[in-house]
């Protein structure tokens, strides 16, 4: 699965000189937190609702209503966004996205295509596509085995369940030591005994049902 799959196309965006306030009403009225920032049609930055909210006074502050609102009336977001916003192109793969977005502390990224902006990921669709992955969506049973790291361990797996015919619906592979591999595997099947009887018989070892 790729960015382009799950961003949303056509997002949103403010001009530079957008008041701090409006932007804020915006975000709130469309239920968004973060918007592109553009001058003349071209991508110049980002804004988040967090920065937006870092630069309106605190409950503490002295100031009367009347000055607080005309102080952030001439604030506009060109004032505080993201000059240099963190991008990446349709054909980036969800995984790569989510690592890019966990290294920078990136609640979105900004996509890009031919030096133009096509759409927005945000850690919600990431969110979607690994709930998509696992097909938790779907009626099914999560099973947690163990295994020795060889060649083949995954096909004779996939082999036991295709001949119990069972249906996959998702599955991921965590190394639990150099030799030690433990396999999340998600199956369309809610009596899933038999499948594990037949793994035990097997020689894999079922750690977790649920």
């Amino acid at each position: 699965m790729f960015v382009k799959d799950v961003m949303i196309t056509s997002p949103v965006t403010i001009p530079k000189s957008t008041p701090i306030l409006e932007a804020l009403e915006k975000m709130k009225r469309l239920k968004i937190r973060q918007l592109p920032v553009t001058d003349k049609g071209h991508l110049v930055g980002l804004v988040t609702e967090r920065e937006l909210l870092t630069v309106t006074p605190s409950p503490a502050t002295t100031l009367s209503v009347f000055e607080m609102n005309y102080l952030l009336s001439k604030m506009v977001v060109s004032e505080v966004m993201v000059k240099d916003p963190i991008t990446v192109s349709p054909e980036t793969t969800i995984e790569e996205a989510a690592l890019i977005m966990r290294e920078n502390k990136a609640n979105c990224l900004l996509v890009m295509e031919a030096e133009e902006l096509a759409g927005i990921i945000t850690q919600t669709d990431i969110f979607d596509a690994f709930i998509e992955f696992f097909g938790l969506r779907k009626a099914g049973t999560r099973l947690v085995l163990q295994t020795h790291d060889r060649v083949g361990a995954l096909a004779e797996l996939t082999d036991i369940i295709r001949d119990m015919n069972i249906n996959i619906r998702g599955f991921v592979v965590h190394r639990k030591d150099h030799d030690t591999l433990h396999i999340v595997v998600r199956v369309n099947t809610v009596e899933p005994d038999q499948l594990v009887k037949e793994l035990e018989a097997r020689g894999i070892p079922v750690l977790s049902v649920s």
